[in-house]
């Protein structure tokens, strides 16, 4: 065998491999699920005409995934979570039907759309769910359960309490939210998923599980793994079971006795899948008696009753006739591309966000060139490349000038985002009040898109503070108003004076900073003034605030404008504060600082208990420190509380302290 195959070999299963880690640990695709298949498929191809270099460590011979025991505790699982064997064209589908039928003379088959999400096991003792965890490497998956309590359509208790019951289903989003989501990450600026199934398993695999109930979750379940209590016989009996007991199962699913009949079944949903809510990227053939499953049996990776048929995506070519440049709230300017309209997994489609300029200048996009869309993850229409360049065509570039106000827009090092930082900017004036005025910030009614135009044209605002010095007869004059709702909206403005602290922070708009982070941080800092005056280390301490959230929050506060923003919202009488409901003075007087890994509390659970008894919480260790609650792999201030001779509790201690 020449070296340059086996290194061609390796090569492959390394890049397999990344992505894979992107893919399964990471949650962030760098290539489509299309392209990854046809890189299996190379290898596949590749150990079948030479199976002498096959390792055993190859993509092929195992699943994926592996499980982050650093986040979540390790679930074995005792009926393997495997996964099936992908086809591609309806050859492979009849070459499946007739290795089934030298075991199985006369088989009936099961056809259901392959949802595109996350693969997770929910268990059931005595009627009530106990564990959930995801697949991982198809033998050892993570514990999910406080992630997928939060999931609506699962069921936390069964109507019939069988003794024990685990099924297997796929968590996903659907594409409505996944949209608004989408929407809200490129307005303000962020890195939105790629598509619903990476926010689905992103979502899905939060410390915080408030996340994860924010991005709105759903699941269907399709396949009972294990149960006690009741005898199944075929497939379609246990789907038409579990949808009794409260579970959405896969839609739409149908029996076949004829190879040619499951084809066509497989054609009509491909034809159909534009139309589902939920994301799908195939089609699954499965046996439908229990019995010749276990007959057939399973290769050390596949079993032998079923495959997925996996469909290509679909691609069409169009003329690119604009490039619109819209700003976001956070000043981001993000081009669109305007085409000619094309039909694309049964929907018309002509625009698709261009991203940055880096992503035009890489693809030399230009206008009035020949471009190829596609619909990534078949929802969001994405340019592929463009395939041929206009006559006299030149390289396109963002206008140095913000369209909305004319001035000079800026690129920093460290982000790919152009951005006007005019705090005037019209565009960015309008979007922030409308998003200062949303419901899950300052909740001021009756404040939308068309009011808030109307007073910035009239001059009557020019940032969220001066909503709070109009006047009702400034305005029961201008259309669609009139005294009575001049009035109301007056007194809308007055009640949202006394919203919380969250409500505020939220409502400022700092970027990365959504409703449940505001709430999070309200809860460890109480005022205005503390969230400003907090350091880096501080803000990295509380619970679900990453580092680029904390860099986020300090960067607005050092802002001017944004300062005197808070002063002026602050002299208008708005609320700076968060009510802490103290239930206790045990702790009064008392600084704790947090360290390591707590083996029962999180150290935001830990320090609301703190704060609860009226004790305080430090990101440091000082003279003044009464105890340093200490967990596995506690660092720097476990050594400094030892050399201040600090007191060092374990968790076990502080409960006591607690009960008490």
């Amino acid at each position: 065998m020449a070296k340059s195959l086996l290194d061609e070999y390796k090569a492959l299963i390394a890049e397999i491999e990344r992505h894979n880690r992107l893919y399964y640990d990471n949650d962030e695709p760098e290539i489509s699920d299309y392209e990854y298949d046809m890189l299996m498929q190379t290898l596949k191809k590749l150990e079948t005409e030479n199976p002498d270099i096959v390792l055993p460590s190859s993509p092929t011979q195992k699943v994926g995934g592996t499980a982050k025991a650093e986040l979540f505790a390790p679930v074995e699982h005792t009926v393997q979570m495997g996964s099936l064997r992908d086809v591609f064209d309806f050859e492979d589908v009849r070459d499946f039907d007739k290795k089934v039928r030298e075991s199985v003379p006369a088989p009936v088959y099961v056809v259901e759309p392959k949802i595109d999400g996350l693969s997770v096991s929910l268990e059931y003792r005595d009627g009530k769910f106990v564990r959930g965890s995801t697949r991982g490497n198809g033998f050892v998956g993570e514990d999910v359960t406080a992630n997928l309590l939060t999931v609506e359509s699962i069921p936390k208790i069964l109507p019939e309490p069988l003794e024990f019951l685990e099924v297997r289903g796929e968590v996903y989003m659907p594409r409505e939210v996944f949209l608004s989501i989408a929407k809200a990450q490129e307005e303000k600026g962020e890195k939105p998923f790629k598509n619903p199934r990476n926010a689905a398993a992103g979502s899905l695999r939060q410390k915080n599980s408030e996340i994860t109930k924010e991005r709105r979750l759903s699941i269907f379940v399709f396949n009972i793994q294990q149960i006690e209590g009741k005898e199944i016989k075929t497939h379609s009996e246990s789907l038409d079971f579990l949808a009794s007991l409260g579970f959405p199962v896969t839609p739409s699913y149908n029996t076949f006795e004829n190879i040619e009949d499951v084809i066509s079944e497989i054609e009509k949903i491909g034809e159909n899948r534009g139309n589902y809510s939920f994301d799908i990227d195939g089609a699954v053939v499965k046996v439908n008696s229990l019995s010749e499953r276990e007959a057939l049996g399973a290769t050390a990776k596949y079993p032998r009753w079923a495959v997925a048929f996996k469909y290509p995506p679909e691609e069409k070519e169009t003329i690119l006739r604009e490039i619109e440049i819209n700003v976001g709230r956070t000043g981001a300017l993000t081009p669109t591309a305007i085409f000619d309209p094309i039909m694309l997994a049964g929907t018309s489609v002509s625009r698709a966000v261009l991203h940055n300029q880096d992503f035009i200048s890489e693809k030399d996009i230009r206008l009035g060139d020949t471009i190829v869309v596609r619909k990534a993850g078949e929802i969001i229409p994405e340019v592929l490349y463009s395939k041929s360049h206009a006559q006299n065509s030149q390289p396109y570039f963002i206008p140095s000038l913000c369209p909305s106000c004319n001035s000079p827009v800026f690129k920093s090092d460290d982000e790919a985002v152009i951005r006007c930082i005019n705090p005037a900017c019209p565009a960015q004036l309008s979007r922030n009040i409308i998003h200062f005025a949303s419901k899950q910030a300052m909740d001021i009614d009756g404040l939308g898109p068309a009011i808030v135009d109307t007073f910035i044209e009239n001059k009557l605002i020019s940032s969220a503070a001066d909503l709070y010095k109009i006047k009702a007869e400034q305005i029961e004059n201008i259309e669609g108003l009139g005294k009575k709702s001049a009035q109301n909206f007056i007194n809308a403005i007055e009640n949202s004076k006394q919203k919380d602290l969250s409500n505020l922070l939220t409502a400022l708009g700092i970027r990365h900073i959504g409703e449940k982070i505001a709430e999070l941080i309200s809860e460890r800092l109480s005022s205005i003034d503390e969230v400003i005056n907090a350091d880096f280390d501080t803000l990295c301490s509380i619970e679900g605030v990453g580092e680029e959230m904390a860099k986020s929050i300090i960067s607005f506060f050092s802002e001017p404008q944004s300062l005197e923003l808070v002063s002026s919202l602050k002299a208008s009488g708005v609320n700076m504060t968060h009510e802490v409901k103290q239930k206790g003075s045990k702790f009064a007087g008392l600084t704790f600082v947090l360290t390591g890994t707590l083996p029962t509390y999180t150290r935001d659970e830990a320090s609301k208990i703190i704060e609860n008894l009226g004790g305080k919480v430090s990101s440091s260790v000082s003279k003044k420190t009464a105890y340093v609650l200490a967990g596995e792999e506690a660092g720097s201030k476990l050594k400094k509380a030892q050399d201040l001779g600090v007191r060092v509790i374990t968790e076990q201690e502080f409960i006591k302290m607690t009960e008490s």
